[in-house]
């Protein structure tokens, strides 16, 4: 078994670091919430510290869940950042979703100093952390990813290496533009069918299973008939995450005209009050345009 730190406790962090713990792994924590961390070593056994550095002493993987670019820099860098404390040889896995601007320079930052880094985003939502089955897209060098694997199989159903670093991401980014398509497609459809007189859960019951079937259909549509929308990823994360795949876009000259507008409704739906609702609240949009 490893001596492993997680770095950030949100909502995916915090059961993916008890899936350390439960498979056998000596797990220390950090959050930036200090309070939160301890609460979670409570809970599972582990050890909380108060810094990145602290936390990252001895480990032989590092793992990181926080919010954004200059979240993970403050985690990695700095006096008590992580890589101050980590020994050569040892691997920083980082499961945020960030740009592959920031991976390639922590990749370098890294290696300066004789630590590997892979880039490895998941998906899946809070479900998928809880229950031990995200799906993990990594970048990076093989053998470092290699190392990993079998550690990120203990949350991971799916664990797999896309190529260099900054590949993790790229893929990532390609798993949201596919999920905002899907969500507004799916909004329009159970809108119309609302309209139309039908019954949501009717019609999704007979079309699931064909070739409009998807899992924001199967896990979505009851609470978007409900008016419910406080079950998954919020509005504030995939704009964040629509502003790289945009950005990233701009670089390598994808068009990208669907997700530019979608990232609009999603604004629409922050100045309607729903900036924590999740993303299935695009029909929410519609409703209120009549």
């Amino acid at each position: 078994m490893a001596k492993c730190a997680f770095l950030g406790l949100g909502v995916m962090g915090y059961p993916m670091a008890g899936h350390l713990v439960a498979a056998g792994h000596e797990v220390t924590v950090y959050n930036r919430t200090f309070t939160k961390a301890q609460a979670w070593a409570d809970q599972h056994g582990g050890t909380a510290h108060d810094t990145p550095r602290a936390a990252a002493e001895g480990a032989d993987f590092v793992m990181a869940c926080v919010g954004n670019d200059d979240d993970l820099r403050a985690v990695c860098l700095g006096d008590e950042g992580a890589f101050a404390g980590m020994v050569q040889g040892a691997i920083f896995v980082d499961h945020t979703t960030v740009s592959a601007k920031v991976t390639r320079e922590l990749y370098g930052a890294a290696a300066d100093i004789g630590v590997s880094f892979v880039d490895a985003p998941v998906s899946g939502g809070q479900a998928g952390a809880e229950n031990g089955v995200l799906s993990v897209m990594c970048g990076g060098d093989a053998a470092a990813y290699d190392a990993a694997e079998p550690i990120m199989q203990v949350y991971g159903r799916t664990v797999k290496r896309l190529g260099d670093s900054g590949a993790g991401q790229l893929t990532k980014m390609v798993n949201q533009i596919c999920i905002a398509g899907l969500v507004q497609g799916l909004s329009e459809g159970l809108h119309f069918a609302e309209k139309a007189g039908l019954d949501i859960r009717e019609v999704v019951d007979v079309i699931q299973g064909g070739a409009a079937g998807s899992w924001q259909m199967v896990n979505r549509h009851a609470t978007m008939a409900d008016d419910e929308f406080n079950h998954g990823f919020a509005v504030d994360w995939m704009r964040k995450d629509l502003g790289i795949c945009l950005a990233t876009a701009d670089e390598n000259g994808a068009s990208l005209p669907g997700t530019a507008l979608i990232d609009q409704f999603y604004k629409d739906v922050q100045n309607m009050g729903g900036a924590r609702w999740d993303t299935s609240s695009l029909i929410k949009r519609l409703r209120a345009l009549g």
